[in-house]
């Protein structure tokens, strides 16, 4: 998790976010598969793919353009961006998240990861 300004771009947020990450992606055994990046429209630079890249990461990236074309071709195309929807619903759910009052970072990481755990138990039937 990386913590930013609104008006940050997300190709800014890669690295810190690769960095920020809590438990280590093993490195792949030769011939094995690679831990995968899966990003939107957002993060379709040189730039980013280099770095993820660099990370040991394969990459799936939609570029810009990608979503219209398979519309154009297939009218019942949708797409799959109903997970990340839902999660920032849940978190939404707790208005200390919505709007951001904290105004030290760190605070409003703690508040994230407290939320998280939260909504983690919830759909773990461990709280009602």
């Amino acid at each position: 998790m990386a913590v930013s300004g609104a008006n940050t771009h997300d190709m800014r947020l890669v690295e810190p976010t690769l960095k920020n990450f809590a438990i280590r992606h093993p490195r792949p055994k030769p011939g094995g598969r690679k831990q995968r990046f899966c990003g939107d429209k957002g993060y379709d630079y040189a730039d980013t793919r280099c770095l993820v890249q660099r990370w040991g990461y394969t990459l799936h990236i939609k570029s810009r353009g990608d979503e219209a074309k398979a519309l154009r071709s297939n009218p019942r195309f949708r797409a799959r961006r109903w997970v990340v929807e839902r999660s920032h619903s849940w978190l939404n759910r707790f208005r200390r998240l919505l709007v951001r009052w904290e105004k030290k970072a760190a605070n409003y990481e703690a508040m994230l990861h407290i939320a998280c755990a939260i909504i983690t138990l919830r759909a773990a039937e461990v709280l009602g």
